[in-house]
């Protein structure tokens, strides 16, 4: 009896999970292994579907009511319409009840709609066809129902569905070729490979027979990782085992290129695929002012605490005297008396807790709800971030963000798709100092490419004829270029030869079909790869065939590749092409100088160049090379070792030929975008898939690096020369060095006069630096590594796997400073560090909607970042800031004055005002004037916040949302509520008896009793509170001036009717014809007039006093703009304008910007008075 099925049983379900649960066998096919050879044991496994969204239909309610009331206010809010429901309160339930009500609904409703949004986008993937391949047949079903096991048929230009093994291809040698720009950015074609056993199934037919079972590890985020084997069982012979690895693992999102078709096996699905392992987990994002919103909260919350508390002392101190117990007319009963003093005290605490709760202002929550939603139109609404190419403008999928952009201190972007258009463009190529210029326009002529244009020299002679048409040759014959026989691909026409449009070029490096492709506009043209040989057509137009015999691929390391070929002559050549620093040191003869001096121009230009070479080998030399690498490659021990070792043998002795520059085109203003992004103060990183050269040339034509910025390295390359531990104290001396004699600012990166570092690190190297130390000795890399970058003015990482830039985004973040940062990319390896920043921005590129889909906001192009940032962000936080604190403000000035009437009515909890004004002060009298405020103003106009980025420092370090704003603002809310409160107690301090009986005022002639006093306070307090706001509008339109008129306006005709009329639905009514015999007195109206002009006075006082002495760099464009009425572009430069240096005496610092203003006051009016 065999008991390996037994054993293999008890295995799997009694060893622990820890046993086995590191890997995964998958039946392909589903179809169970012959008898004998291995139990079947069914696995369970998630389905395809892809899940971005946060809610689902059942949890929607019970979750989104725990999120809200995690909000401090929220909660608070709950806690009081629960007391409200308990006890007997001054006021109402449905006075904190309703507002609340509102608040989760409104807020549920929009964050609903947003995720139905994500809803609708998934669906919209998972519901997308699929080919399944069933009883040897194709089957068309949808791709959330494709499960781990089964056999899927991909044509081309289709998008893997889930992670796949590949079987077999339509390509007799079994590859297939992969575009992967979704997953790390690289649009470039990657070969893949079937396992060759397998590829000898070509039909669905033939695909029903396999018998085979995948050994593999459980699902990991790594891209470039993948283990297993794949056991294939045939005429019952013991099955035939074949490893597995990365280059037979097909990643859901990569396309499929240059292939008719392929078969793959489902092995990871759904949520369990390495492109949805590398989406960081969606949480809720909340901005620095919601948080400052919090803290503040807690401080009000204290005040109310301290408020109820002093009354309820009070109280029991004023009833100590027996003269002064409750009086009768309280109706309390025995039973109320007779209980325990404490009792009493705790339910007096929560009553004045109730009647001084208005200090919290729930109804700031509802305004600033709105005013994100609504406010989030103005971004999509925008013209300028409009691109007409895509037909489509900037999207909000998150509005709770807005007023974080404006408070970003690092931009983490993606390089390809993002800074770039990923498209390479051959520039020109220098042969033995000879410049040579495709398609070059000569005399307004456009001359054509195939002669071969000399810029700069005389034509070559005979010799340099030679050497040119040697380097053309070259550059058609080392690459590792492909010939896809298509005439269109997406759509786009492409080209070989002028009448002979049946191909295009693809490969692994767009830098190689940029040089192929001009090399073809300079003659000599690449035809194809056939039966080892090399077909190239001269300027002749007569074909040229060279066999290929060795490639000896490109690497990082090296920085070079080259091709050994044997042309139909019998000669035998080594080409190579590399960065120079590669190739000038293995060069022996040729023009070095010329060519050296053209290399460093281009460089300085920001393109990338290429140095070629090459040598004849003889027949015994190529031999040797032979063996040399053979030897190399057979070797099963430190394979890679060796192979470099025999390249470096063979790679010497060159003559040199020449060199190129090709341009990676960057998107359309995006240098411009990083340029701005600088002045403002704002770090850019730049994190990439990509080499590190490509990046590097990149940064240099975006003007993230600088021709004088000093380039520092952390890369592999490094680190094998010394530990990492050297080299990151090493980097660390170097950056500080200057630290001693001056301190760097750490939020705008480098001023003038200090030395400008870049840094560059590889994803292998960050990888070590946050791995956690194995002993105390060995220190803290992450602190020295976050140090060095702090005192860089940029930071290049290149070959970041997906999870790794989220990782870089969090270590920023979490850093001791907490900075704000924004992530923006065009691609799904992308959307982690989307996610993990505290903004996240979406391209939509041509890499799939994968990030816009994910990101908190969508936009056309790169260039569009500046705006959204310098202007809307600008804006949103300005507006907010204001919003919040005015909401601070007029609460003070709302309920201060409630508090100090307790000292005058026995602390016996009587309101000041009446309930309506209690619930129509926020949500009617205050409310939309400071809406209309946060939506529209605009305290400078956008094309100077454009033109000068600087001035997004101002409010840098959520400025003005600090303490000391904050508590500036409450004391002004306190003194108000003083001059309201004490300036209406002295107006009634004589009072007499009227004839029938009334008590009646003797300086105003009113009315004295509670509700009249309470309605006096009440209306100097809502035309204090209108009219603040009033004053600190800077940009009036129609709209402000019917919204803030009508609003008093409003209170006025409300106040009329609600006192002037019996109301029959109303059991009583106490305020009965107070408001018009309140207005029908003349002192009374003066003495509005002049507690509202003291009220505003010291706020007046103080804004005129700092404008004039300390302005600010707003404040003084503000000035400048009102007196040049438009015109402060024409005479006045912004960078005259900022706030002077601080180091400098005052008599300097004011009198040479006095003189600065005046001379450009007087160039204006001299320019307007000019005819």
């Amino acid at each position: 009896m065999d008991f390996s099925v037994l054993r293999n049983l008890i295995t799997r379900f009694c060893a622990g999970e820890e046993n086995w649960v590191d890997n995964r066998t998958v039946y392909v096919g589903h179809r169970q292994p012959p008898p004998g050879a291995e139990a079947y044991i069914p696995q369970r496994y998630p389905d395809n579907r892809i899940v971005s969204s946060k809610y689902t239909f059942w949890n929607f309610v019970p979750k989104n009511l725990f999120e809200q009331f995690r909000r401090i206010a929220n909660f608070y809010f709950l806690i009081i319409f629960l007391v409200q429901l308990i006890i007997d309160t001054p006021t109402s339930p449905i006075t904190s009840g309703l507002p609340l009500f509102f608040v989760i609904t409104v807020t549920a409703i929009k964050q609903g709609y947003e995720d139905w949004l994500r809803h609708k986008a998934d669906n919209a993937i998972n519901q997308c066809p699929v080919h399944f391949i069933q009883h040897g047949k194709v089957v068309r079903k949808q791709s959330r129902k494709l499960r781990v096991g089964d056999i899927v048929l991909v044509k081309e230009d289709e998008t893997f569905p889930c992670d796949l093994i590949l079987l077999s291809t339509s390509r007799e040698d079994g590859t297939c070729f992969v575009t992967t720009a979704s997953l790390d950015g690289e649009s470039s074609h990657k070969t893949y490979y079937a396992v060759q056993d397998t590829n000898a199934f070509k039909t669905e037919e033939e695909l029903d027979t396999l018998q085979a079972t995948i050994e593999c590890e459980q699902p990991q985020p790594d891209l470039y990782k993948f283990v297993g084997r794949i056991n294939i069982y045939q005429d019952g012979n013991e099955p035939a085992a074949r490893p597995l690895g990365s280059e037979n693992l097909l990643l859901r999102g990569a396309t499929l290129k240059n292939t008719e078709c392929i078969y793959a096996v489902a092995i990871y699905t759904g949520m369990e695929t390495k492109m949805a392992l590398n989406y960081q987990s969606k949480s809720q994002k909340r901005s620095a002012v919601e948080k400052s919103m919090n803290a503040y909260l807690i401080v009000y919350l204290c005040i109310l605490i301290s408020k109820a508390l002093i009354n309820t002392v009070l109280k029991y101190v004023w009833q100590a005297d027996p003269n002064r117990d409750e009086p009768w007319y309280n109706q309390r009963t025995e039973t109320e008396r007779q209980r325990h003093v404490l009792i009493r005290a705790f339910t007096d605490f929560l009553a004045f807790m109730v009647l001084f709760n208005y200090i919290i202002p729930v109804s700031m929550y509802v305004t600033v709800e709105m005013q994100k939603f609504l406010g989030s139109y103005f971004i999509t609404w925008d013209d300028e971030m409009f691109d007409e190419e895509l037909g489509e403008g900037a999207l909000v999928n998150t509005s709770d963000l807005n007023e974080e952009l404006g408070q970003v201190e690092y931009v983490f972007t993606d390089k390809t798709g993002t800074l770039t258009e990923n498209n390479m463009e051959f520039i020109e190529c220098c042969v033995d100092g000879h410049i040579y210029v495709p398609h070059a326009i000569c005399n307004g002529q456009i001359l054509p490419g195939a002669s071969g244009i000399d810029m700069i020299d005389s034509s070559p002679g005979p010799g340099g004829q030679e050497q040119e048409e040697l380097f053309f040759r070259a550059l058609c014959l080392c690459h590792t270029v492909q010939v896809k026989e298509e005439e269109t691909v997406d759509g786009i026409k492409r080209g070989i030869h002028q009448g002979k449009a049946t191909s295009f070029y693809i490969s692994s490096s767009p830098d190689e079909v940029a040089l192929v492709e001009g090399m073809k506009r300079l003659g000599f043209t690449y035809l194809r790869l056939k039966d080892s040989h090399m077909e190239i057509l001269n300027r002749e137009d007569e074909m040229e065939r060279f066999e290929l015999l060795e490639v000896l691929n490109f690497d990082s390391v090296r920085r070079r590749m080259s091709v050994i070929v044997r042309s139909s002559t019998g000669e035998y050549y080594l080409f190579c092409k590399g960065a120079d620093s590669s190739i000038f040191p293995r060069v022996t003869t040729g023009k070095v100088e010329q060519v050296r001096a053209r290399v460093e121009h281009n460089a300085v230009e920001g393109l990338r160049t290429l140095c070629v070479a090459y040598k004849t080998l003889t027949q015994a030399e190529y031999e040797d090379v032979c063996h040399r690498l053979n030897s190399a490659k057979l070797a099963l021990q430190d394979r890679d070792r060796r192979l470099a070792e025999a390249y470096d043998a063979i790679e010497r002795d060159f003559t040199l030929l020449g060199a190129t520059a090709v341009e990676d085109r960057l998107q359309d203003k995006a240098a411009d975008t990083i340029e701005s992004m600088h002045k403002a103060g704002i770090k850019v990183w730049v994190l990439t898939g990509d080499k590190m050269e490509t990046a590097a040339a990149t940064c240099y034509a975006s003007k993230l690096f600088r021709r004088s910025t000093q380039i520092l390295e952390l890369t592999t390359k490094r680190t094998e020369e010394q530990s990492l531990h050297d080299v990151l104290f090493d980097l660390s001396r170097t950056v500080l060095r200057q630290q001693g004699s001056m301190t760097r600012d750490n939020l705008s990166g480098l001023s003038n006069n200090l030395h400008d570092y870049g840094l560059i690190i590889d994803g292998a190297t960050l990888s070590a630096v946050m791995k956690p130390a194995q002993d105390d000795s060995s220190g803290n890399y992450k602190e020295i590594f976050l140090e060095i970058c702090r005192n860089c003015s940029a930071v290049l990482c290149c070959r970041m796997a997906p999870l790794q830039k989220a990782q870089i985004v969090k270590l920023i973040k979490t850093s001791k400073e907490h900075p704000i940062t924004l992530a923006i990319g065009d691609g799904a390896n992308d959307v982690s560090m989307i996610l993990e920043a505290h903004v996240g921005i979406g391209i939509m590129g041509k890499e799939g909607r994968q990030a816009a889909r994910n990101s908190d906001y969508a936009i056309p192009k790169f260039k569009h970042l500046k705006k959204m940032l310098l202007v809307h962000g600008h804006y949103y936080y300005i507006r907010i800031s204001e919003l919040v604190q005015y909401f601070f403000y007029k609460n003070v000035c709302f309920i201060f004055p409630q508090f100090l009437y307790q000292f005058f009515c026995g602390f016996s909890q009587q309101p000041l005002y009446d309930t309506a004004y209690l619930t129509l002060y926020n949500i009617s009298f205050t409310s939309l004037p400071i809406l209309l405020y946060s939506l529209i103003e605009q305290h400078i106009n956008m094309d100077i916040l454009k033109k000068d980025p600087s001035l997004y420092r101002d409010i840098a370090k959520n400025s003005l949302l600090r303490w000391r704003i904050f508590i500036y603002w409450t004391f002004l809310g306190v003194f108000d509520a003083v001059v309201f409160f004490f300036g209406a107690y002295f107006l009634f301090d004589n009072t007499t008896f009227t004839s029938n009986g009334q008590l009646m005022t003797t300086n105003t002639q009113m009315m004295f009793g509670n509700w009249t006093f309470g309605t006096l306070v009440f209306t100097v307090l809502v035309f204090t509170v209108t009219l603040k706001l009033a004053l600190d509008t800077h940009y009036w339109t129609w709209i402000n001036h019917f919204v803030i008129w009508g609003s008093l306006l409003f209170y006025v005709i409300f106040s009329l009717l609600w006192g002037g009329i019996i109301w029959p639905f109303l059991n009583y009514q106490r305020m009965y014809y107070v408001f018009m015999q309140m207005l029908s007195s003349g002192p009374a109206w003066l003495s509005i007039i002049l507690l509202i002009t003291v009220s505003l006075l010291p706020d007046v006082v103080k804004k005129v006093l700092c404008r004039a002495l300390w302005p600010t760099t707003t404040e003084r464009i503000q000035n400048v703009e009102k007196l040049y009425q438009g015109h402060l572009s024409e005479f006045a430069p912004l960078a005259s304008l900022h706030a002077p240096d601080r180091k400098r005496g005052d008599a300097t610092r004011n009198g040479s910007h006095r003189r600065t203003n005046w001379c450009c006051l007087c160039a204006n009016l001299l320019w307007r008075n000019t005819p």
